[in-house]
């Protein structure tokens, strides 16, 4: 009993200092914090003496006492009202209505737009098709030598207009002379073996083929003959047609073979303007239309279309088609650029500015008007026709009250307050 007792009062004192030592730490804790509010620091003392050991009553006999912080009941206080005031004033709004009436703003109809329009009339016009194109010669050939030998004299130069059949060049006779002279040698040579060989197989001696090969020993001499004395007569370089010598290869003395390639005349009389017409616009041309060709030069020549081609071109999908220029003073060279104009009928249109075209919603190409009781109408047209001044359409009434000014500003169906325009 005494040991047990012994045991309890050596606890106490333990007990004591362990409960003291863990103030201390609190404490330390305590300072090396940074200060807070009041309302906090009261708030963490309460929780560190709660969590703080009940001291022994038999070591310590003092009595801790808790006390209520006012100025953390003084907020409380505060927070409160401040929510309550709050709340009545933002239900004062259905409570006390406003004082002040709605003001009703009457819309008004807005006034029509005012525009400005220009009676049009039909007139007759021209259609036209119009395309560029290059003028070519009617004609153009090659000059090829026919046989081969030396030249012996040229007789004309580059640029010279000859004639059909007038001589350009001839070559040496003296090798073709002795060629015809061989061939009639190994002809008269043939005809005698042929001879014999009838004679021989009259007597029996010779066979029937013996004769057979010389039948065709003197055949092969009469053909070399004849194209020895062929070649004596292509000894002349001759132009197939009148025209002009547009090159010429050919020096005295040249050697040329046969068939080799010595110059170029061409026939530019008359002219051929050759133009590539699309696909939709083939149907409006057909031989013997009149046509006005504008050359680049400035010259403008009659002509007529001598040629509608029936099969495309597989690259560009369009159609050839000549028109011939009469040019009897070879005054307009091959080559050049032209611009062909040609009349394909007559139509009913009107003239127009292109500044009043517009497109609608669609995107189709056409024009705003004004009808009796001033509303707005659109019309698709096509142009049949284009000027420096204007253009000419079709797909119009007749007459018209077309807007000239402020048709970008309505839109069809609209009313408008349109007014006559001087332009």
């Amino acid at each position: 009993m005494r040991t047990n007792a012994m045991s309890e009062d050596a606890k106490q004192p333990a007990k004591s200092a362990k409960a003291t030592a863990t103030k201390k730490q609190t404490t330390r804790a305590k300072a090396k914090k940074p200060a807070q509010p009041t309302v906090q620091a009261d708030t963490q003392a309460e929780v560190q003496r709660e969590a703080q050991p009940a001291p022994s009553t038999e070591t310590s006999h003092q009595t801790l006492s808790f006390t209520d912080d006012a100025g953390a009941s003084r907020s409380t206080w505060i927070a409160g009202i401040l929510v309550i005031a709050i709340v009545a004033w933002m239900g004062s709004g259905f409570i006390i209505p406003s004082a002040e009436a709605d003001i009703q703003v009457a819309r008004q109809e807005p006034k029509p737009i005012a525009v400005a329009v220009k009676t049009s009339q039909a007139e007759t016009v021209t259609q036209f098709y119009q395309a560029e194109g290059q003028a070519l010669p009617d004609r153009d050939t090659s000059l090829r030598a026919e046989t081969a030998g030396d030249v012996a004299e040229v007789l004309v130069q580059k640029g010279q207009d000859v004639k059909a059949g007038d001589v350009i060049a001839r070559l040496d006779a003296a090798s073709n002379a002795a060629d015809v002279i061989r061939a009639q040698e190994e002809l008269a040579s043939a005809q005698r073996e042929f001879d014999n060989a009838e004679k021989l197989l009259d007597r029996g001696v010779a066979t029937a083929d013996r004769v057979s090969q010389a039948r065709a020993a003197l055949a092969g001499a009469r053909s070399q003959l004849a194209s020895a004395q062929e070649d004596s007569k292509a000894l002349a370089i001759t132009a197939p047609f009148t025209g002009r010598i547009e090159t010429l290869d050919l020096d005295v003395g040249e050697y040329v073979s046969s068939g080799a390639e010595v110059g170029r005349l061409v026939d530019i009389t008359p002219l051929t303007v050759a133009i590539q017409v699309p696909q939709q616009s083939l149907t409006l041309l057909k031989t013997g239309q009149p046509a006005t060709v504008r050359f680049i030069t400035g010259e403008e020549r009659e002509g007529k279309v001598t040629f509608v081609g029936t099969s495309a071109a597989s690259e560009t999908r369009t159609f050839l088609t000549e028109i011939e220029v009469a040019n009897d003073d070879g005054a307009i060279p091959a080559g050049i650029s032209a611009e062909v104009i040609i009349p394909t009928g007559e139509a009913r249109a009107h003239f127009l500015s292109p500044s009043i075209v517009s497109l609608n919603v669609e995107g189709t190409l056409g024009v705003k008007t004004v009808d009796a009781d001033n509303t707005v109408a659109f019309y698709p047209i096509e142009i049949v026709k284009a000027q420096i001044d204007g253009i000419w359409a079709t797909g119009l009434p007749d007459p018209v009250n077309v807007i000239t000014i402020g048709q970008g500003f309505v839109n069809e169906g609209e009313t408008v307050a349109p007014s006559i325009s001087e332009k």
